[in-house]
């Protein structure tokens, strides 16, 4: 459990520094709000590494074991590319940047993946919904850390140094997977590339109702993940300081998303994970509604404070129950690939589904666009009568 908790810190710190953090740069540099919004698609590695997947499911590093090999270098790739994002200028040199950010992007996709397999093989079936609680709590953490930390020191000090600081936060990370115990797995592991890459989805496309669940994870926290993408530049159009968005939407609203992990856990202990998708997903949509109210509003940190609130907890609630779900289908023989798999879809909106955010937000005002995100919930609340089903045999075990 304390593993999955650092490892999730160091899975967590890298995406906002391409998200977030980033579009707070290139804002204050003057660059425009469409731009900012397709700086999403730099993340494309994440919906893209169950392509690369099979390699670390087939291949054995000759140090530290199948898993702990590969992500330390992944992790020691990360330190030196989240530092050398930091020496871009969005300005002078935008694809310099875009570049970088893209490498940034791959190495953590890459990171994601492995941890993603270790907690899977780590973890028995019954610890997998407080493990991947603590996971989110560690994510959030690292997030935290990254935005909250990162927006709050560019008040007092150059980009650079920023993005510096950061990639030095990835040495406990490495620490952990130093020590760590290698996961001990019974099942057959892949003898093959061929066995790595086509085994994995031969096996979980024959399942029954495969595509339905591919499409529930497309689509379950699609409407959550849009809002999110775009709201630093929304933060600032409507007059918060940088300070100000990095202590109450960051730190204020990461210990939130702790909380909603934390309480996610337990709630899943007591109702199962069918049920908690049910009622995580609703309070989604209901928070995601909420930023309109706050863009009719205007600048009120009260306002800010109870929305963020809100948003967070139910965000982090739902994360937990989801990435629980996503780890309970996978099958120990092919974690790193089929998890990927998985992850990558999960990943889509974010890349692309988030990249016209900012055309969108433009041409219909921040009202309107908060209210059809959370409209666009919907369907993957309906896919959950045929997944996750109200009454079921998880239901009635848990």
């Amino acid at each position: 459990m304390l593993v999955a908790l650092i490892m999730g810190f160091s899975c967590g710190l890298p995406l906002l520094l391409t998200m977030g953090v980033l579009q707070a740069w290139m804002k204050e540099e003057g660059i425009d709000l469409t731009l900012i919004g397709l700086i999403a698609l730099v993340q494309i590695p994440y919906t893209w590494k169950f392509l690369w997947a099979p390699f670390l499911d087939r291949y054995t590093l000759p140090f530290l074991g199948r898993r702990r090999g590969w992500l330390l270098i992944a992790q020691v790739a990360l330190i030196f590319s989240i530092a050398g994002l930091g020496f871009t200028d969005p300005k002078e040199n935008i694809w310099t940047m875009v570049a970088a950010a893209i490498l940034v992007a791959f190495f953590s996709a890459t990171q994601d993946t492995v941890v993603d397999a270790y907690r899977r093989e780590d973890l028995s079936d019954e610890e997998l919904g407080l493990g991947s609680s603590l996971y989110i709590y560690g994510y959030r953490m690292g997030t935290l850390l990254a935005s909250g930390g990162g927006l709050i020191m560019a008040d007092y000090m150059s980009w650079s140094k920023v993005y510096l600081m950061m990639s030095a936060c990835l040495l406990p990370g490495i620490l952990t997977t130093l020590f760590a115990p290698e996961p001990k797995v019974t099942a057959e592991t892949p003898k093959t590339i061929k066995e790595a890459v086509l085994n994995p989805l031969v096996e979980y496309f024959s399942r029954s109702g495969a595509l339905w669940i591919l499409a529930f994870i497309l689509l379950y926290k699609i409407g959550d993940t849009m809002a999110s993408a775009i709201t630093i530049p929304f933060y600032i159009d409507i007059g918060f300081s940088k300070t100000e968005i990095g202590t109450v939407v960051k730190i204020f609203g990461t210990w939130a998303i702790i909380g909603g992990a934390l309480l996610g856990g337990v709630i899943m202990v007591r109702l199962g994970i069918n049920r908690s998708l049910w009622i995580f997903g609703f309070l989604q949509a209901i928070s995601t509604a909420c930023f309109a109210i706050l863009a009719h509003m205007g600048h009120s940190i009260t306002v800010l404070s109870m929305v963020i609130a809100f948003e967070n907890i139910s965000s982090g609630m739902g994360t937990a129950a989801f990435v629980a779900f996503m780890a309970s289908i996978t099958n120990k023989k092919f974690t790193a690939t089929q998890y990927a798999l998985l992850t990558s879809v999960m990943a889509f909106p974010r890349v692309l589904a988030s990249a016209p955010t900012g055309f969108l937000a433009k041409h219909m005002g921040w009202e309107i666009f908060f209210i059809t995100c959370a409209l666009i919930a919907i369907p993957g609340l309906l896919l959950l009568v045929k997944i996750a089903p109200w009454h079921s045999k998880e239901t009635a075990a848990a």
